[in-house]
Order: C-alpha cells, then structure tokens, then sequence
C-alpha cells in the first residue's frame, strides 16, 4: 500500500525504527485508502456521540477535538457512553479498523504470519484484536502536549495513523515527558506503531504544519486516528 513520495523528493521514504519497539512506516496508505478512511472519519464525527471538544480535569480544553469508537476516551478513562459529551452510547469499533490495525502491526514489525488466523493476546505482535479507536483532529493551530496512552490495561501496541496535514510528532522515554525525545514528521497516508518497552512512552504533537495536505484528499486539517487494544473485559 505504498503511496507517492512528494514531487520534490527523488526517493521514497523509507521504514525507520526511530527506538526498539517504535516505527515509522510512510506513505503506508495509498491515495484511495485515504479517501476511503477520511470519508468514514467524517461518519463518525456526526451526532450522537460524535466530535467533541475535550476538557481536561483542570478546566482547560485540548485544542485538538475528538471522536471516540469501541469504547469512550475521557480523561482519565473509558466509558461505554460520551459521559463527557452528548451521553450517548459510542459508536461500534468495526471489523474492517479492527483489522487494519493488525495489518498494520504485522508491518511495522515485519511478522509475515498469516493475518487471518485466530490468535491469542500472547501469540504474537499482531495478534491483539484492536477493539479502540481515538480520531483526534487538529486545525493549523492545534496541538497535543506529551503524555501517555495508560488507560489500556492491554500491553498491545498503539497504531497510529494520519490524514492530511503534516504534523511535527514528538515521540519520547517512558520516565518523564522531558527529554530524551525524537521528533518526526508526519505525513499523510503516514503510519506509526509504538510497544513492547515504549508501550507507555511519552508523545505529542507541538506543530501541525498547516497547509501541507495532499491536494486531492479534500481535507483542511489533520486527522489522526490511533488503535488501541483495551483489554478491559
């Protein structure tokens, strides 16, 4: 599912192992694949239980907005229902995500075994059945100070996928959200996986670089959407 490098760049990005369990995998999805997501993005967004604004515990609001599908994020938790917005219950995880994000596992790293078995949380990276999505988006001023995707109690990896504008992700250590830390560009089509020993690793995104979407995707702004595995029962 390779996608077209920028005009300007006489070679395609390459897969990159930023830190032992965290990868960089670009232009993962293709054009189509892109559309096809974004159009399920802006489904998802509609009422009930759709894009809403994220108020912290402090009283502040996250400048990127969000809309939640298996289970409700809210800080700093899950609930079957947008206790945090309209009540409603969240929308279903479907298959089809649900299986992206092994995919997505089984390439990041590099496990060539047969995606459609039927395999147990221990039986491998790819294994989880990825049962959480969390679709953040991010306007050109938009950003996400570092923290920590905790509220999983599954040790599966975090898939990470973006849409439109490019982004500055800041991917760090687990003690601190302090340095050391790695920033990388994210781009459109873009897919990024972090487990095993950065599971629990500090990340955020300082800049959104506005204006850098692929003409043709039809998007002003960034989408985000990350997988997770609950394993919450």
């Amino acid at each position: 599912m390779d996608g077209e490098p920028f005009p300007h760049e006489l070679f395609p990005r390459e897969r990159t192992e930023i830190v032992p369990g965290a990868v960089h995998v670009p232009d993962w999805l293709d054009p189509s694949r892109q559309r096809e997501l974004l159009d399920a993005c802006r489904v998802w967004a509609r009422p009930p239980a759709g894009l809403r604004t994220v108020r912290t515990p402090g009283g502040g609001t996250m400048t990127a907005r969000q809309v939640c599908l298996g289970l409700h994020w809210y800080p700093y938790g899950y609930a079957p229902t947008a206790v945090d917005g309209d009540g409603a219950p969240v929308k279903p995880m479907p298959d089809w995500l649900a299986r992206l994000g092994r995919e997505a596992v089984a390439v990041a790293y590099g496990d060539t075994r047969s995606l459609n078995d039927t395999r147990s949380l221990d039986a491998g990276p790819g294994a989880a059945e990825y049962d959480i999505a969390l679709v953040n988006f991010y306007g050109g001023d938009s950003r996400m100070g570092m923290h920590r995707d905790a509220e999983e109690r599954s040790p599966a990896p975090v898939v990470s996928l973006s849409l439109g504008d490019s982004c500055l992700f800041r991917f760090g250590n687990t003690a601190s959200r302090g340095r050391p830390y790695q920033d990388v560009e994210l781009r459109s089509g873009d897919l990024f996986v972090f487990g095993g020993p950065v599971r629990r690793a500090y990340h955020g995104v300082p800049k959104v670089l506005a204006g850098t979407a692929p003409p043709g995707l039809g998007l002003t702004g960034r989408l985000n959407i990350t997988l997770r595995v609950g394993g919450l029962g």
